[in-house]
């Protein structure tokens, strides 16, 4: 019943213009959570990240866990094109990924301009995240899904052309010349 509440004061974040202010920000999002949410559902809701643990985490949510595994994967297998292309080792457990994830790992790797690689992988994810979105509009899975698509919205936006380019090339620099450089924000 908490999630009717829940989800009836949120807003909708379909069909936002790519660079429209979000209506609700994740923060005010987890404020209303925490007033409406069991302990158990909050505890499911820390677990939701856009940055999957490399070894892979099942959790009780169908869309968290399908959300964890498919990001894991398609970062897995962008890092291991990425040390192909560059004739590097890349330590992955994993040989064989999905068609689809190998599929946007290639399209991605293939893509010149990073910002448009990374405009071409968001949009992938956000339509990833669109085919978990659940039917029922007042679960807890969908719940989990709105966090999920705020996140990767929010996340989108704070793209920086200017910055995402220095930061590629010291990072690409580094990796060239074989020096362990960190890019900090």
């Amino acid at each position: 019943m908490a999630e009717y509440y829940l989800i009836s004061q949120l807003p909708s974040l379909d069909g936002l213009a790519e660079n429209a202010n979000l209506p609700i920000t994740h923060d005010r999002f987890l404020q209303l959570c925490e007033q409406l949410l069991n302990k158990k559902a909050l505890a499911e809701m820390a677990k939701i990240t856009l940055n999957p643990p490399r070894d892979g985490e099942k959790t009780a949510s169908a869309v968290v866990s399908q959300w964890l595994e498919n990001e894991r994967m398609l970062r897995l297998a962008l890092g291991k094109l990425r040390a192909d292309k560059m004739n590097k080792p890349f330590d992955c457990e994993l040989q064989a990924f999905p068609a689809a994830v190998q599929q946007a790992a290639r399209t991605a790797i293939e893509i010149e301009n990073p910002m448009d690689a990374e405009k071409f992988l968001n949009r992938r994810r956000l339509d990833f995240l669109e085919s978990l979105r659940p039917t029922d509009a007042f679960s807890q899975e969908f719940v989990f899904y709105f966090s999920l698509k705020l996140r990767l919205l929010e996340r989108i936006r704070q793209f920086d052309t200017r910055t995402g380019e220095n930061a590629y090339r010291t990072i690409y620099n580094s990796i060239i010349h074989g020096e362990r450089t960190e890019v900090l924000q």
